[in-house]
């Protein structure tokens, strides 16, 4: 059980490691609005290793996320410095939707990151084996899934991944 946590953890780190390792020039660039967080309207998609576990349209914006192994912190696009202002964020928006459709999420906080690393929705796990990946519009983020930006009408996807 204990190894199963660490390669979890490990293929976690790498993961977050590499996203955000991403060259400047390929990072979402900063808007420029004067209000960012303004709510926007997305898709979250929820694929398990069985299936669909949730799909529905939702309304969202950055917030402080609290999950049971990470605790509370913010997920508002200000993480990292990846946004000088609030931004509605992907895991905002998977907050959002298992809060207000009764399913359960869970995270780890890696605070070298400053990002959380889903580790389960609805009781799937990624465990050393799988990962839960995340992309807006059909591409993976480039940046933790609280730092990059959601606009109106963005599809975001969690996917459990075999690695």
């Amino acid at each position: 059980m204990r190894q199963t946590l660490l390669r979890r953890a490990a293929v976690t780190t790498v993961t977050l490691g590499l996203a955000l390792t991403i060259t400047p020039t390929t990072a979402q660039a900063q808007s420029t609005a004067p209000y960012t967080n303004a709510p926007v309207r997305v898709t979250v998609t929820v694929q398990g290793p069985d299936g669909l576990l949730f799909q529905k349209k939702i309304i969202t914006s950055g917030h402080d996320v609290t999950t049971a192994t990470g605790g509370t912190h913010t997920c508002d696009g200000t993480n990292g410095s990846a946004h000088a202002t609030k931004v509605p964020t992907p895991t905002a928006s998977l907050d959002h939707a298992a809060k207000r459709n009764g399913f359960t999420w869970d995270g780890t906080w890696y605070a070298s990151f400053d990002d959380y690393a889903v580790d389960t929705v609805e009781g799937a796990s990624g465990g050393g084996s799988a990962y839960w990946s995340i992309s807006v519009n059909g591409a993976p983020t480039p940046v933790g899934g609280c730092q990059f930006e959601m606009e109106n009408g963005d599809q975001v996807a969690f996917t459990w991944t075999s690695s």
